[in-house]
């Protein structure tokens, strides 16, 4: 899930790029990205995956 929440922001932040889009500080295609890269980190950590995980007995 956080994987396809990561593809999305990468996507707005090249668009902001790409377009040239004259926003404020907090919404720069930077920002957007860094946090596109936090989702895409806590998605390779496993936290967010939608399923829980097996447990051995």
């Amino acid at each position: 899930m956080l994987g396809i929440a990561a593809a999305v922001l990468f996507f707005v932040a090249f668009l902001i790029n790409a377009a040239d889009i004259g926003t404020n500080e907090v919404f720069s295609s930077a920002n957007v990205m860094l946090l596109g890269l936090v989702a895409l980190a806590l998605h390779i950590a496993g936290i967010g995956a939608g399923r829980p995980a097996r447990r051995r007995r």
